[in-house]
């Protein structure tokens, strides 16, 4: 997946083994400490792994946030797949995390991620978008959009 040209497209240049496996590395140290990271997304009807998708502890730019994250195979792409995984976390992250929001961040050209934001109800934090420090000035994948989501107000059930 990290491999692939298209995947990778809007994230920076593909992917080593060694970098795959020192991302895999990070994700589980995460875990390790919180308790919930970027999981492994799996189609339901064979098993296969498709992508991940979840929550992390922000860091740099996002320090102190919640930051949700989502890449799948291309041949996943567009049959809801990513859409599913997101609200799931979502909704993984309410029920278990006493945090008031919920950031995701992707370049301006990422119409389909930025696209995916929107349709879960997140809103786009103009004041909050940046140009990221790990990306060299005058690069296409220098600048970021932030998308937010409040946790939802709970109403107490009715009789």
């Amino acid at each position: 997946m990290g491999n692939d040209p298209d995947v990778m497209r809007f994230i920076g240049p593909p992917s080593t083994m060694a970098a795959a496996e020192a991302a895999r590395g990070r994700v589980d140290a995460v875990l390790a400490e919180h308790g919930y990271c970027f999981w492994a997304v799996e189609r339901k009807s064979d098993g296969a792994f498709i992508g991940f998708c979840g929550l992390q502890p922000g860091y740099g730019v996002l320090e102190g946030q919640t930051e949700i994250g989502w890449r799948l195979r291309r041949d996943a792409w567009g049959q809801g797949f990513a859409r599913e995984a997101a609200q799931a976390s979502l909704g993984w992250g309410w029920a278990n995390l006493a945090i008031p929001a919920i950031t995701a961040i992707t370049v301006p050209a990422n119409t389909r991620s930025w696209g995916l934001m929107e349709r879960l109800g997140m809103t786009r934090d103009h004041d909050a978008d940046f140009d990221h420090p790990a990306v060299p000035d005058g690069s296409p994948l220098r600048r970021h959009l932030t998308y937010r989501i409040a946790r939802p107000i709970s109403r107490p059930a009715t009789p």
